[in-house]
């Protein structure tokens, strides 16, 4: 989507961690380390802040007072017509989670969410997408591709 984070500043930290036991079908589909080595992508990434030494146990927090004043002066909330509207299609088309309607996990609301009642009202409150298709129309989808498959009667073959 690209522009400002609408709420508060972001930090980044990336990781790649083994959770095929259970995030993958409960274990069933395995990581393929054959892939190695994996990387990740930013595009347009722009960072900034102190940057500080990960291995170094106590960080000198004294040396990034300068930069963090000057990050406590902008304004991170800062998004433009434009990018609101990009940002509430790209939710509507892809998130099919949200821990903010999730009222069993999280019966006190977390505070970094924000309540949209129309929002809230496609989510189940297991905060997960509320199903909006047809059975039925699956269904028939699935049959028509079945019967596309299966040979004419008069392509079938009587002298085999």
């Amino acid at each position: 989507m690209g522009g400002d984070y609408p709420t508060k500043p972001m930090s980044i930290y990336a990781t790649i961690w083994d959770a095929s036991s259970w995030a993958t079908n409960g274990g069933k589909i395995k990581v393929n380390y054959d892939y190695a080595p994996f990387t990740a992508d930013f595009k347009e990434l722009v960072l900034e802040g102190c940057p500080m030494d990960p291995i170094q146990e106590y960080p000198d927090f004294t040396t990034c007072k300068e930069k963090d004043a000057w990050l406590e002066t902008r304004n991170f909330a800062v998004l433009t017509p434009k990018r609101r509207s990009a940002m509430r299609k790209f939710r509507q088309h892809y998130m099919y989670y949200s821990c903010c309607y999730d009222v069993w996990r999280y019966p006190v609301k977390l505070p970094d969410c924000v309540i949209d009642p129309i929002e809230k009202a496609r989510f189940n409150e297991t905060g997960r997408l509320r199903f909006s298709g047809s059975h039925k129309k699956q269904a028939k989808i699935a049959k028509a591709r079945r019967k596309k498959k299966q040979p004419a009667a008069s392509e079938e073959r009587t002298d085999v």
